[in-house]
């Protein structure tokens, strides 16, 4: 006879409740987890708690709504960095630095915050320098406004739930409507920029690396300090960022 593989009750609960977000649905009610996974409402509110506590759940403005938290996002992307992803940037990005020598970054949405999960850097003394694993405010990054573009107004306004947005340098957007307004101009323009709202004098241009429902997964930047721009190289980095993107999302997502 076959042995029957052990089962742990509250473990498979949690593990049930992932799964359900692997449905149509983003967000659910106490009450749908509830009847949908047949589970005892005081139970599963305890499971639900001790998953937001521990960031693999959020909630939205109203705290009645329960979805996907950053934790797993951060999980992702370490698993990204020995996958399919990272390896293709890579190649991608080693192509950049040879033409431009000017850093490269890629990288994913973690809650209201920019991940980076890859990255070639420049060989210039003056060179922006992000590390893997480190995280910013998407609003003041050129990739996150290319990640946040993508999002509907109900969802940002989850994600910043007050008019007044966190400042990183004195360029940073700052309020709500004014980022509202940059995002309009990213999807019109298909380009995200950072002009010194991260780092006093340098500047970003970044794209998204959409996968095969045409969502964006994940995005590309290049930075440059303001002092090595001319018309040539920002008009290359443009042409880079849209190549590289193209490059990305057809080799990781799209390809058969």
């Amino acid at each position: 006879m076959d042995q029957q593989a052990p089962k742990v009750k509250s473990a498979d609960r949690v593990l049930d409740i992932f799964e359900l977000f692997t449905g149509e649905k983003d967000s659910y009610s106490l009450t749908d987890i509830s009847k949908q996974l047949n589970m005892p409402p005081s139970s599963t509110y305890l499971i639900l708690q001790n998953m937001l506590n521990r960031g693999y759940l959020e909630t939205d403005r109203s705290g009645k709504q329960f979805r996907i938290g950053y934790k797993l996002f951060t999980i992702r992307s370490g698993y990204m960095r020995s996958s399919s992803l990272t390896g293709e940037f890579n190649q991608i990005a080693e192509k950049i630095i040879q033409d431009l020598n000017e850093t490269v970054s890629l990288s994913i949405r973690a809650d209201n915050q920019l991940l980076y999960i890859g990255e070639k850097v420049s060989t210039h003394p003056l060179r922006f320098n992000p590390s893997l694993g480190n995280t910013l405010p998407l609003h003041a990054t050129a990739s996150g406004k290319i990640l946040l573009a993508d999002m509907t107004m109900e969802d940002l306004r989850d994600l910043y739930p007050t008019d007044q947005l966190e400042k990183v340098t004195n360029k940073t957007i700052s309020s709500f409507s004014d980022l509202v307004k940059e995002l309009e101009k990213v999807r019109k323009q298909g380009f995200g920029y950072n002009m010194g709202e991260t780092v006093d004098g340098v500047h970003c241009v970044a794209g998204a690396v959409r996968d095969a429902d045409n969502k964006a997964a994940a995005s590309i930047s290049i930075s440059i300090p303001v002092v090595r721009i001319t018309g040539e190289v920002w008009g290359n980095v443009h042409d880079w960022i849209r190549k590289a993107c193209e490059e990305l999302s057809y080799k990781v997502f799209r390809q058969q």
